[in-house]
C-alpha cells in the first residue's frame, strides 16, 4: 500500500440532474493523522494543562505519609508522570494513538454528495449529512466541520477544486 499524500485511485465530479458527487480513495497514514491534528487541534499553552499531573504526583506523594500501600501510592505518583508526559507531547502522543489503531495505513474511500460527506473504509462507514454541520470552518489545508458532538476534518489534498468550491458553497 501506498502512503504518499497523493490520492490512489481515481476520482469523479458531476454535476448532473442529481447534483454533485465526488469520490475519492486515500490512505489513512502519519501525514494524514498530523494534518489532523494540526489544523484540528488548538493548542493550549497555559501551566494550567499540568494540574492534574500535579495533582496525581501529589496525592501518591501524600499517600507514601499513610498507611496506604506504597504501591498504590507510587501508582499515582506514575499516573502523574505519565498524564504530565501526555501533555507536554500531546501531539506525539496523539499522532501515536492513531498510528497503533486499526485504521491506520489503510484505505478510506471519500465520497462528496448533496447528502454529506461520506466516509467508507473496511472500519468505518459513517455519513456527515449537512443538516448536521452547525460551524463550518475552512483552514489553510482543510474544512474543520463540527456538529452538535464532533469535529470532524476534511484535507483539501484528496479533493479536486470543484469538490472544494462545492464544499464552500454548502458551508456558506
Amino acid at each position: 500500500m501506498s502512503t504518499s499524500n497523493t490520492p490512489s485511485t481515481s476520482e469523479t465530479d458531476n454535476l448532473t440532474d442529481i447534483g454533485f458527487s465526488f469520490s475519492q480513495e486515500y490512505i489513512l497514514d502519519k501525514s494524514h493523522f498530523a494534518e489532523t491534528f494540526d489544523q484540528s487541534v488548538v493548542i493550549n499553552n497555559s501551566p494550567k494543562r499540568y494540574l492534574k499531573a500535579i495533582a496525581f504526583i501529589v496525592a501518591g506523594f501524600l499517600m507514601t505519609q499513610t498507611d496506604v500501600s506504597p504501591y498504590l501510592a507510587y501508582f499515582f505518583i506514575g499516573l502523574g508522570a505519565v498524564e504530565g508526559l501526555q501533555v507536554r507531547f500531546n501531539r506525539a502522543w496523539w499522532l501515536m494513538r492513531q498510528l497503533i489503531s486499526k485504521s491506520a495505513n489503510n484505505p478510506v474511500t471519500l465520497t462528496i454528495s448533496e447528502q454529506g460527506i461520506h466516509s467508507k473504509s473496511a472500519y468505518i462507514d459513517h455519513l456527515l449529512k449537512w443538516t448536521d454541520i452547525v460551524r463550518g470552518k475552512e483552514t489553510d489545508q482543510g474544512f474543520l466541520l463540527t456538529t452538535e458532538k464532533l469535529k470532524h476534518y476534511v484535507s483539501k489534498r484528496c479533493l479536486n477544486d470543484a469538490a472544494i468550491a462545492f464544499v464552500q458553497q454548502k458551508l456558506n
